[in-house]
């Protein structure tokens, strides 16, 4: 590469290199071989591995959570916020989600940086809940029914049969319809 490398390539880079190796691939001289740079390109931007693995953990928050959300919001109201929401993530490749629960489980911060992304999903497919009109008291529990299909869809076996996961889509989407008046 001949221009200068930013910050954000790195992470770029890191979340590529999470989701198709694991974290333990999160070492400064592989990744600077993968980008064709010296590790000096490395140490410009990022103090030590340490500080490098906390910056890839903010941004897999920022790429799996906030832009997903923000996206979402720029919907028009007419929208369903929330079945475009279950299709996206029901369709989306999910290796890094894999990767970084993997690491959550060995690494107390990849675990604290998991909690805080799960409970602002929750908390929004929440929000998306309440604005479609169901009472309170089914919010919460259904949120949680749709996230923990969600974990449980990101970490099961990727060739599952299509017609299945369809089926268990359209079951998730007639569960986020809004309830009668």
């Amino acid at each position: 590469m001949t221009e200068q490398l930013s910050a954000k390539n790195w992470l770029d880079q890191g979340l590529k290199t999470l989701a198709k190796s694991g974290f333990t691939a999160l070492k400064a001289e592989p990744l600077a071989k993968a980008m064709g740079v010296s590790r000096g390109s490395f140490y410009w931007h990022f103090a030590d591995i340490g500080a490098y693995r906390a910056a890839i953990l903010a941004h897999w928050r920022e790429v799996m959570a906030e832009q997903v959300i923000a996206e979402l919001e720029t919907m028009p109201n007419s929208e369903d916020a929330l079945a475009l929401l279950l299709r996206r993530a029901f369709s989306a490749r999910l290796a890094l989600e894999r990767a970084v629960r993997s690491w959550a489980t060995v690494d107390p911060e990849a675990r604290a940086a998991v909690h805080a992304v799960d409970q602002r999903r929750i908390g929004y497919i929440e929000n998306l809940l309440r604005q479609a009109g169901f009472p309170d008291d089914v919010v919460r529990g259904r949120a949680q029914i749709f996230y923990w299909a969600f974990i449980g869809f990101a970490l099961s076996d990727p060739a599952q049969a299509k017609a299945r996961q369809e089926a268990a889509l359209d079951e998730l989407l007639r569960m986020a319809k809004r309830p009668p008046s």
